[in-house]
């Protein structure tokens, strides 16, 4: 400790440590053929920019997901920043791709209702009792106006409490009692 430091530490006056934060600044233009993925350990996801950088924690998401869902996938650093974006997966190789498909299949899991066994409504919130393709499943809408959205004439895709995802790729194959269902609420 220096001789200010002991006077100003006797006389209470310490001055605090503030840190400095560090920019991160990402590449502009990201040569997809240099973009390596990979697991270390295998639940943790990484990429290397060849030559570059590296993100020890990387995240998987589809920019428009509804419209394009193999096309336009953005990789995200730990501070949902993005670091680069590939326009279209047949441009990754094999190995990548399938990394990039595991990532997405879990993050946009979704499941089909095959039909609907109840759906009870009460101050804007609604419980869905459903059977789907990975069996029966119950789940709470809020706001049905806000998480349901069409994906086209007949397809309509509603977004729970918790972010799971459920599709009703064709309203027109539901029975009658679930289509009646559906029609309360929507």
């Amino acid at each position: 400790m220096t001789d200010e430091q002991a006077k100003a530490s006797s006389n209470g006056d310490v001055k605090k440590h503030t840190p400095t934060p560090i920019t991160v600044t990402h590449p502009e233009n990201v040569d997809i053929s240099k973009v390596r993925l990979y697991r270390e350990p295998e639940w943790k996801l990484r990429l290397t920019i060849e030559g570059d950088r590296s993100y020890i924690h990387v995240k998987v998401v589809r920019a428009a997901p509804l419209s394009h869902p193999s096309r336009y996938i953005c990789l995200l650093d730990a501070k949902d920043e993005e670091v680069c974006m590939i326009p279209d997966m047949k441009q990754m190789d094999d190995e990548m791709r399938g990394i990039v498909q595991q990532e997405l299949d879990r993050r946009y899991l979704t499941s089909t209702i095959e039909s609907v066994l109840s759906i009870r409504n009460e101050f804007g919130t609604s419980y869905w009792d459903v059977e789907s393709n990975r069996g029966r499943r119950e789940f709470v809408v809020q706001n049905v106006a806000e998480n349901a959205q069409w994906l086209g004439d007949h397809r309509l895709l509603l977004v729970d409490v918790d972010g799971n995802r459920f599709e009703i790729p064709d309203l027109g194959i539901l029975d009658k009692k679930s289509l009646g269902l559906v029609e309360m609420v929507l």
